[in-house]
This record gives structure tokens, C-alpha cells and sequence, in this order.
């Protein structure tokens, strides 16, 4: 009786394992990394203690998302709840990072000299002054929500459910790359490191929005990659496997985000090109794997049939 009690058990364990999605596994082995560093950390930093129950709270979703007869709500919540967390994973580097914890801004600074002969985000806006691309870059800055979220939305509502997974694996693959960055190679970055633009040079609608989002909620050391540059590039990468008008239209916003968060002091130019490398590798990467397993799976089926 225990045996059959037993053997049931770890079926059941066995079938919940076996539902959980690629992104599934990423989160659950990127949160045991930050685990080990809250627990690590906490004796510096005790706020790092309230992340354990935080992602007990994490898997417990995970449980209700992926049992066997979820509903219709829950199996579309089970698509994109990972973009949903990402406010909450973001905030966690603002824990894990102490503004008393070393930064490494003075190396980050000195590649920037010798690549550029100038701290870029410090000048560029002086050398070239203008209320009208204030305005516009600060708004690409924004767009970024949009461009790493809408994406997945859209393929869901036209039932192209791999697709939307496959976009929603590449921009997690993504941000857990950079924020792994952030815990082990911290860099608070120009809105920290230098003197905010002068007032005329924010005293715009989306200057204003962006400033009281960041005032709100940004993250202490999480410059270096950009994020916002690299999850954009990665997103418009896979986007564009999935349509390429979908993929051309994130093309403008993108740019103009890259060039925005050095244009508007947000991050180092460096900052910038690494992340529009490592998106460009991750949206490339994810892709080819994505190539390479739907033709095992293909293969697979031959065999079979």
C-alpha cells in the first residue's frame, strides 16, 4: 500500500515536472542563484532575508500555474507571467546591491575614455542641446515596456502559442543574463555616477515620467549591461522570426533606445553597445536552438510514425 502510495506521489511529481515550460526551469535555476547570494549577502544586508519567502512565494505560483487542470485563465497567465515578475526580479538587484557596496562606475568610465576619448553621457547632450530630442529619446527610454511585452501578447491573441513562448524565452534568457551582471559585476551608472542634465533639459512629458519611474524603482548597480538596450534587441531579434513586419516595426523604437539611454544620461555608451551585442547574440542564439530542436522534434516524429 505505501509502495502504491509512494509510486503515485512520484508520478505526480514526475507529470508536474514534466509541464513545466523551458522559462519555467530558467526562473526556477536563476532564483536559486539569488537565493545563495541573499543567503550569503543577508548577514551585510538583512533585507536580503525577506527574498527567500518571496520566491517560496515564486514557486508556489509556479505549482498553481502548471497544475493539470488549470483553466483558461490560468494557462493564459502560465504564458506570460514571466514578464509580469520582471518588475519584481529588477527590484531585487536594488536589494542584493547596497548603495554601501562597491560599484565598479571608475573601470566602466576609463573603457569609456579610451573607447570614445570622452565620458559620452555626461556631454553628449550638452555638445548637441535640444528640448524636441529630450522629448522624443526619453519616450524610446519608455517604449521599452512595450517592445518586450506587446510582442507576446499579440502572437497569444493570433494562437501562435510556440512562437509567443519562444519570444518570452528569449527576453527572460535575456534579463537573467543581465541581472546575474548586476549581482556580480555592479555598475550604478551615469544617473548615479554624474550631476542630473540641467532642468530645461527634462522639463518635458516623458523626461518627467521616466525620472518619477526611476525615482520610484530603480535598481542600484544595474547598469552595465544595459538591460533596457539588451532585452529590446533581443525581443525585436525574435519578433522578427516571428513576423518580420512585427520585427521591422520594433526597429525604430529599438534604435531610438539605444541612442536615448546615452543621449538622456541614463547609461555609459558602453553600457549601450554591450547590451546591443549580447541581445543581438541572445536573440541569434535562441533562435538557431529553437531552429535545432523543432527539427529533432521533427525528426523524432518520422521515426515514430
Amino acid at each position: 500500500m505505501d509502495l502504491a502510495v509512494d509510486a503515485a506521489g512520484d508520478a505526480a511529481t514526475e507529470s508536474w515536472l514534466a509541464r513545466l515550460l523551458p522559462v519555467d526551469r530558467l526562473l526556477l535555476g536563476y532564483l536559486a542563484v539569488v537565493t545563495v547570494v541573499a543567503v550569503a549577502r543577508a548577514p551585510r544586508i538583512p533585507e536580503c532575508w525577506w527574498l527567500l519567502p518571496a520566491h517560496g512565494l515564486f514557486v508556489l505560483l509556479l505549482v498553481l500555474l502548471r497544475r493539470r487542470n488549470a483553466g483558461s485563465v490560468s494557462r493564459m497567465l502560465g504564458e506570460i507571467y514571466p514578464l509580469l515578475l520582471l518588475l519584481g526580479l529588477y527590484a531585487e538587484i536594488g536589494v542584493l546591491n547596497s548603495p554601501a557596496a562597491p560599484v565598479h562606475d571608475a573601470r566602466v568610465q576609463r573603457w569609456e575614455m579610451a573607447l570614445f576619448g570622452a565620458q559620452v553621457s555626461a556631454e553628449w547632450w550638452k555638445a548637441a542641446p535640444s528640448r524636441f530630442w529630450s522629448a522624443v529619446l526619453h519616450g524610446a527610454y519608455f517604449s521599452y515596456y512595450l517592445i518586450v511585452s506587446l510582442p507576446a501578447i499579440l502572437l497569444l491573441w493570433r494562437g501562435r502559442i510556440a512562437e509567443a513562448r519562444h519570444f518570452v524565452l528569449t527576453v527572460m534568457a535575456m534579463f537573467v543574463s543581465c541581472y546575474l551582471a548586476f549581482i556580480f559585476f555592479p555598475v550604478a551608472g551615469p544617473y548615479y555616477a554624474f550631476p542630473r542634465p540641467a532642468a530645461w533639459f527634462t522639463d518635458n512629458g516623458p523626461a518627467r515620467l521616466v525620472y518619477a519611474t526611476l525615482a520610484a524603482g530603480s535598481s542600484y548597480g544595474a547598469a552595465f549591461p544595459s538591460s533596457h538596450v539588451a532585452a529590446a534587441v533581443a525581443a525585436t531579434v525574435a519578433a522578427f522570426r516571428s513576423s518580420r513586419r512585427l520585427g521591422l516595426i520594433l526597429v525604430v523604437p529599438t534604435l531610438l533606445l539605444t541612442v536615448g539611454v546615452v543621449y538622456c544620461q541614463m547609461h555609459y555608451a558602453v553600457d549601450a553597445m554591450a547590451g546591443a551585442g549580447t541581445g543581438m547574440l541572445m536573440g541569434i542564439l535562441m533562435g538557431r536552438a529553437r531552429g535545432a530542436g523543432g527539427g529533432e522534434r521533427e525528426a523524432a516524429r518520422r521515426a515514430r510514425a
